[in-house]
């Protein structure tokens, strides 16, 4: 304990760097899993936590029973991995085509560029979505000026399109941010590498898939597992923001499932219950994806 208070003495102001980050996940994270045993209660608040009645795993049976949960479920779980199958490889994807230019400046302009969106809140990307694609949009303008097209397509209320715009709009906002941890995996490949390579007389293309991509391969299993435990985690601000009667049916997942009953219809106990159903999920996922990837020689120990 005096070793350990010799060093906060001597590295205080590392440690108040990383007391931001430490207060955000004690206080948003660790202090609200207080409440977790509400959902084997039925909770009121005039009654308090003491006093309301446990009920045990009625709220997990309704979880399992209800017709519209399934319907959440199912509807978060396409759109989870719709977004692992498009929107996770895409800063992968940039990455490598950013390490391969040689034109700095160029390098450079492109990266900033592709990292602006990563700042706009989710209320301004839908906004811009809406203005684009509304009945009276640019789009449709577009569509009826070149095209020929005289009845407006009705991208924000055809369920069709719902999933789409979601997986594009995370892959526009989040592609340039993503591609930072990457670019930063592969300024450390070994210069050696690439140059033995050129000797064996490997192309460019045969360099990335031999050199490059097995160089950062422990940096996307990691970040992959930790993708999976967020995997009926999608972004409850940027759904709601666009959902609709017409697309509810498509739309309406876990989050904004959580908010409906829980908030508008006050079922505190039984959102609860959905959501440690969620992190329960997380928590098998990741550590069954860590345990596949340790056995083969990758993972998080």
């Amino acid at each position: 304990m005096k070793r350990f208070l010799t060093r906060l003495a001597q590295e205080k102001y590392l440690y108040l760097l990383l007391l931001p980050g430490l207060l955000y996940f004690v206080i948003y994270r660790y202090l609200p899993m207080a409440g977790i045993g509400i959902a084997f209660q039925d909770y009121s608040p005039f009654l308090g936590f003491d006093r309301s009645p446990w009920v045990g795993m009625k709220h997990f049976q309704n979880l399992f029973n209800s017709p519209d949960v399934l319907q959440a479920i199912w509807n978060t779980l396409v759109i989870s991995f719709l977004q692992i199958i498009f929107a996770f490889p895409a800063p992968i994807v940039l990455a490598l085509m950013l390490n391969e230019l040689r034109n700095q400046t160029y390098k450079r302009v492109v990266q900033s560029v592709v990292y602006l969106p990563h700042f706009l809140s989710w209320v301004v990307v839908v906004g811009i979505v809406v203005i684009f694609f509304r009945n009276d949009g640019i789009i449709n303008d577009i569509l009826r000026v070149y095209f020929g097209v005289e009845q407006p397509i009705r991208f924000l209320t055809d369920p069709g399109f719902f999933r789409p715009f979601i997986v594009a709009e995370v892959i526009w906002k989040e592609v340039g941010w993503g591609t930072i941890i990457f670019l930063a995996a592969l300024a450390g490949v070994d210069p050696h590498l690439y140059e033995a390579a050129r000797i064996d007389g490997a192309s460019r293309w045969q360099q990335m898939w031999h050199v490059t991509l097995p160089a950062i391969r422990s940096t996307i299993v990691i970040l992959f597992i930790l993708r999976l435990g967020s995997v009926l985690d999608t972004g409850f601000e940027q759904i709601w923001l666009q959902l609709n009667a017409f697309n509810m049916e498509v739309g309406n997942v876990l989050d904004t499932y959580v908010y409906y009953k829980g908030i508008q219809q006050s079922d505190y106990s039984f959102s609860t219950a959905v959501g440690l159903f969620k992190g329960l999920v997380g928590l098998v996922l990741v550590m069954a994806a860590n345990r596949i990837a340790q056995r083969y020689g990758e993972g998080v120990y």
